[in-house]
């Protein structure tokens, strides 16, 4: 009997200790299961941290430059809603709404610009004053931009003053891209009002490498016989031009009042500048 009473007490104790065994199994697995979640969440939360955190700086950078070019009104915070920018009409804004932007720079400082004002420029019928007969001045052009009523007449106003102000200079002095052809007419031009007519015009492939970083060069080849005095002309009237050339090479002789002026010389121009869209990888695993 006393044998019997200590086997089943020995077989109640050794199925307490599997009881036991599995109940710290399951706390052990439902613990790691935790653990496991937990720093998957950490994870996750640091992750969209880092997400949000890139998107407003993102945000922010897209609004900055909004607001510096003047596209759009500021915003009543610190940067854009969808539904200011869904309002935003550039041809609808007012130079005085917009203040220190480049776009009231160009517009109020560029285009009254003495020196680019005083370079002559063609006639065309919309820049002629019907009441004086002569092209608008910079004051009048201003005037008709402050005396619009609607979005069509300012964004008329606005493409009025690019044209017949001295905003029109700029692409004829530098050129936002390659164009040999309009840069053949420059210099026929040029030969026009000095009194020369050429026998031919043709670009030249050496002479276009510019010493300027930021601007590229067309080479153009030059060859005048006449007397001195228009070959003189001609390059009197090269130095005074709007376009910039870089005579970078003359050959001259002379026979009697005959003389022969070979050159050649380098036009500029810009690439067209363009916004840079820019890519950012964010991690959750560090460097995975």
């Amino acid at each position: 009997m006393t044998r019997e009473v200590a086997v089943s007490k020995r077989l109640k104790i050794t199925k307490a200790q599997q009881n036991m065994l599995l109940a710290v199994l399951a706390a052990a697995i439902v613990l790691g299961a935790a653990l496991s979640v937990s720093i998957n969440l950490i994870k996750q939360i640091s992750f969209n941290k880092d997400v949000i955190v890139e998107k407003d700086k993102a945000i922010a950078s897209y609004s900055s430059l909004i607001k510096d070019v003047g596209v759009c009104r500021k915003p009543a915070g610190a940067v854009y809603t969808d539904d200011e920018l869904l309002r935003c009409n550039p041809d609808a804004i007012e130079l005085s709404e917009i203040p220190g932007t480049l776009r009231a720079n160009i517009l109020q400082e560029l285009a009254a610009d003495p020196a680019l004002n005083s370079v002559l420029k063609e006639d065309e019928t919309r820049c002629i004053n019907s009441s004086t007969g002569k092209n608008y001045t910079y004051e009048e052009l201003q005037e008709i931009y402050s005396n619009v009523n609607t979005d069509e007449e300012l964004a008329a106003a606005s493409d009025m003053i690019k044209a017949c102000s001295a905003l029109r200079v700029i692409p004829d002095a530098l050129p936002s891209f390659r164009n040999e052809e309009a840069l053949l007419s420059s210099v026929n031009k040029i030969f026009d009002i000095s009194g020369w007519q050429p026998e031919a015009l043709m670009p030249s492939d050496a002479y276009t490498q510019s010493d300027y970083s930021d601007l590229q060069a067309i080479g153009v080849n030059l060859s005048i016989e006449s007397d001195s005095s228009v070959a003189m002309q001609v390059l009197s009237n090269m130095e005074r031009s709007i376009r910039e050339f870089n005579i970078t090479n003359v050959d001259m002789e002379w026979s009697e009042n005959q003389m022969n002026l070979g050159a050649r010389a380098s036009a500029y121009y810009v690439d067209p500048t363009v916004i840079v869209e820019t890519t950012k990888t964010i991690s959750a695993g560090g460097k995975k």
